[in-house]
């Protein structure tokens, strides 16, 4: 028979199991420390030993199994992850980038950080975002693929003017333009149903594509008006905005008339579905394109916030500079190259 738990257990067990995950998430961080630092220190002994001894690929090897050997239950040996160090230790000897400390980061997502980004500014950017909203290494490599540095808070809205601040500019800077659906395989042509049901079919990267915060509530969401129906075709909540998020796209260029429509829906939307504590909904209008001044000249005579943004279904953004950046290859031909010109040297 088991005992009967006393007073104020169950609260003094939720307590304890905080603590505990806090406690684990705090050395889980500091350990994370530790290995970018001892990394950072063996690709400088490593880079120190190649400029004064010669060392080069194969002393490399040579370290990475008697690493592996001395230390079997421990991962991260491989040559290649040594020459990630000496490239890290190389490529940020201050163990930072910019003002963002490496080792709030973790390993991989350091090595993605340095080879296939070549500006410090944008490595510091990826860096700042990475810790910030948490991505893990598949996220932090699509959003450098797609530029992402380039399209945040990118798109046109009236905010400043229709929310309060810092509301205005946290909304802005959530919005990006253009929005890229090339993940749904569909040509310039396909009409506005085909990408809502692409979108809906991909849904995961679709909120991706959108950022941190969204999350999904409807397609095609029913409003009643009066006894009209109306249908929204992508509702949202946004968790850090607090606020639901209207989505209407449009296969066409954006006409004025668009951002009417919207602004009805938002209206709807803040009478019949918005909770007292919820702020007010935004409204996100994805077009196939537009014209910048005409789409400002519209949105300055809507009452409610909107954004407007193009989307993008086949890449047409600037080559990533990705082919321009070291592979893995490229570093030990470089290394190698390294060696033979100190041995040509002596």
């Amino acid at each position: 028979m088991i005992p009967s738990l006393p007073d104020g257990y169950a609260d003094w067990l939720k307590s304890l199991k905080t603590d505990i995950a806090q406690a684990q998430q705090r050395a889980g961080l500091l350990a994370n420390s530790e290995l970018i630092q001892l990394y950072g220190r063996i690709g400088r002994d490593i880079l120190q030993r190649q400029d004064l001894q010669g060392w080069g690929s194969k002393v490399i090897d040579r370290l990475a199994r008697d690493l592996k050997e001395a230390f079997p239950h421990m991962r991260g040996w491989s040559s290649s992850n040594l020459k990630y160090m000496r490239f890290f230790a190389q490529h940020c000897p201050s163990g930072q980038f910019g003002q963002q400390p490496a080792d709030q980061l973790p390993w991989f997502h350091c090595v993605t950080l340095l080879t296939k980004l070549n500006s410090h500014e944008e490595r510091e950017w990826y860096a700042i975002q990475t810790v910030h909203h948490g991505w893990s290494r598949t996220t932090l490599t699509l959003n450098i693929k797609s530029r992402l540095h380039l399209r945040q808070g990118n798109a046109i809205t009236n905010f400043e003017k229709r929310l309060p601040s810092p509301d205005s500019a946290l909304a802005h800077e959530t919005l990006k333009d253009p929005y890229m659906f090339d993940f749904l395989g569909l040509g310039n042509e396909a009409h506005e149903r085909d990408i809502e049901g692409g979108l809906m079919r991909h849904i995961t990267r679709f909120l991706l594509e959108l950022g941190s915060g969204f999350a999904f509530v409807g397609r095609q969401f029913r409003l009643e008006v009066d006894g009209d129906e109306f249908f929204i075709d992508l509702l949202f909540y946004h968790t850090r905005l607090k606020c639901y998020v209207v989505v209407e796209l449009k296969a066409t260029a954006f006409k004025p008339d668009h951002a009417g429509q919207l602004n009805f829906y938002l209206a709807a939307v803040d009478a019949k579905i918005k909770a007292e504590d919820d702020k007010p909904t935004i409204g996100l209008l994805l077009c196939k394109q537009k014209n910048r001044l005409v789409a400002e000249y519209a949105l300055s005579g809507i009452d409610k916030p909107i954004g407007i943004a193009e989307y993008q279904l086949l890449r047409n953004l600037p080559e990533s500079l990705e082919h321009n950046l070291p592979s893995i290859e490229e570093i030990e031909a470089e290394l190698a190259g390294s060696l033979n010109l100190q041995k040509k040297m002596l």
